[in-house]
């Protein structure tokens, strides 16, 4: 009889075996498939939040990169944040027009100011809208996109007019089934011509990216101050000098604000890789927590499928008897029992993968979190546990190698 020919009956066996003891296969494989659906629960729910923070979050582009005050990629420290408050000026205009002049590797430099106000027409009002006032060529460093009217111009900016930019959720809000360009809406009191009206970009865990406003940067100076969490954005020229023009950005900020050699930069620079870098240590330790309780349950799995065994081992004592008298060689036994106990975990990490995919799918189509099932999650669960039936199948399947034919067919039923 060929190897395959033999892998297949042992195939066959194990698939009678599961069907004949449905409920004793399905309580002996609960471990199995409550560690498989865990282990790619929280690849999903990984994956799919690489790819949302990717996307969404850490989308400077591949040559973009913001200049800060401070910013918390990682862990929140307060003593840190007291530390950074105390240390780290804010950023200045002057030192925006210093870096604009003076660098050389920059496609692009534009300058941010954010504070938050609220915002009428007529007698609706929205408040806590986040007020941002930027140049004129943010929207290019940024990527926001028009959907109707236009973007902030240098005309605007030096001119300090009193125009907005607004976000899809002030349209809604104030306009639906109205064209907006041209109205005249309040921040804060204070009146601003509609000039444009941005796409839609939908929410970030659960909350609005289009409930904003974006003035003259100057104008937002001149309503709001020059001292509201200022951020330089810039493009630097190509992917091949990215490094270059960000190093090239530090060192024309610490000459200007004079920072001797060994003391620490004052501010930080901060890209999609950095951004990315702290959410993979985070979801490292996440996935970390995860495999530990993941291997809890497949030990624990993996022990159930190793008394079953031995007792399927007792229960057909006498059918391995009769096999070894016909010519059954010990291999032939010890793999019949391996692959009976691999398929077994592995039915297992099939179930756990199937109601995994099921739990995706009602908690992205129910909650904001992004669920993604990655193909090698489901490779990796039905491997796993059929490596894990293997495992613990080894002990009873020597058992039943080992059985003395004779004894074997004497054993009682």
């Amino acid at each position: 009889m060929s190897h395959f020919v033999q892998v297949q009956e042992a195939f066959r066996i194990a698939a009678a075996s599961l069907r004949s003891a449905k409920l004793r296969s399905a309580l002996t494989l609960l471990g199995i498939i409550l560690s498989t659906t865990t282990l790619i629960a929280v690849m999903a729910v990984i994956h799919g939040m690489d790819v949302y923070v990717a996307e969404k979050i850490a989308d400077l582009g591949a040559n973009g990169f913001t200049v800060v005050r401070f910013a918390f990629i990682g862990d929140w420290d307060p003593k840190k944040f007291l530390e950074l408050l105390r240390k780290n000026p804010e950023l200045r205009p002057d030192e925006f027009e210093f870096l604009r002049q003076r660098a050389t590797l920059l496609g692009e430099i534009g300058m941010s100011g954010s504070t938050r106000g609220d915002v009428s027409y007529r007698n609706e009002l929205m408040e806590d809208v986040r007020v941002l006032g930027a140049t004129a060529n943010l929207n290019v460093i940024s990527g926001v996109q028009t959907e109707t009217g236009r973007y902030v111009s240098e005309g605007d900016v030096q001119g300090r007019r009193m125009v907005a930019f607004i976000g899809a959720d002030l349209r809604d809000k104030f306009f639906m089934g109205v064209d907006p360009i041209g109205k005249t809406i309040q921040i804060n009191g204070k009146p601003y011509e509609v000039i444009g009206v941005a796409k839609r970009v939908g929410s970030v865990f659960g909350q609005s990216q289009d409930n904003f406003v974006t003035i003259p940067l100057y104008t937002f100076f001149k309503e709001f101050g020059s001292r509201r969490w200022l951020s330089f954005n810039c493009l630097a020229v190509d992917r091949a000098r990215f490094q270059n023009a960000m190093d090239e950005v530090r060192v024309l900020l610490r000459a200007y604000r004079r920072l001797p050699p060994q003391r620490e930069d004052n501010f930080m620079i901060f890209t999609s890789d950095s951004i990315m870098g702290a959410w993979d240590r985070l979801t490292g330790a996440i996935a970390a927590t995860a495999m530990a309780v993941v291997s809890v349950f497949m030990v624990v799995g993996g022990v159930v499928i190793m008394n079953i065994m031995l007792a399927v081992v007792t229960e057909r004592t006498q059918e391995i008897g009769i096999r070894k008298s016909l010519g059954a060689r010990r291999s032939d036994i010890l793999w019949q029992f391996l692959i009976e106990s691999a398929v077994l975990a592995g039915a297992g990490g099939l179930i756990g993968v199937i109601l995994a995919w099921g739990a995706a799918l009602i908690v992205r189509n129910l909650t904001p979190i992004p669920m993604v099932l990655p193909l090698y999650s489901v490779v990796l669960g039905v491997g796993l546990s059929a490596a894990v039936g293997l495992f613990f199948g080894i002990y009873p399947a020597r058992q039943a190698a080992k059985l003395d034919p004779i004894e074997a067919l004497r054993a009682e039923k």
